[in-house]
């Protein structure tokens, strides 16, 4: 068997288990030690053949950040371009996925879950869940605003 076939079959085993970049491939198969050509012959055959493809993988990854990690926007297309995938790509798949959703409501959801361990009961704890509903990708204005809806109980005092 030649060695860009060779490459071929373990390109197809790494796809076997889960879905992959092209750069992801071509890092994997480089660490395999296979020479750029016949990474090259590889990676050609298999996106020919469909078994790679970056646009259904960016969608598989933005997909599951968003319904498994209950992602944010902007973190979903931070993971899915530090995939290797290119940035048009990236920003189509996420646009595809995010048209499905109600971002209002995932926001909303991921602060139910933020808050299940307590409530918004000092502006201390609301600036924690702000920087880390910010830090999961969601936008800063609504995070504002869906904090700024929960803590209108609470009492502001110059020591806050």
């Amino acid at each position: 068997m030649e060695d860009a076939d060779r490459a071929y079959v373990a390109g197809l085993k790494m796809l076997g288990r889960r879905e992959l970049s092209e750069a992801q491939v071509r890092t994997r198969l480089a660490r395999k030690e296979f020479e750029s050509d016949d990474i090259d012959a590889a990676v050609e055959r298999l996106r020919r053949e469909r078994a790679l493809d970056d646009r259904r993988t960016a969608l598989a990854c933005a997909r599951t950040e968003v319904r498994i990690k209950h992602r944010g926007r902007a973190r979903v297309l931070r993971q899915v371009e530090s995939l290797g995938i290119a940035r048009t790509v990236a920003r189509a798949a996420v646009a595809e996925v995010f048209e499905e959703l109600d971002e209002n409501a995932l926001l909303e959801q991921a602060l139910e879950r933020r808050l299940r361990r307590g409530a918004l009961t000092d502006m201390a704890t609301a600036r924690r869940v702000h920087r880390y509903l910010l830090a999961q990708g969601y936008d800063p204005a609504r995070v504002s605003s869906a904090i700024r809806g929960r803590i209108t109980h609470i009492r502001l005092t110059h020591d806050d």
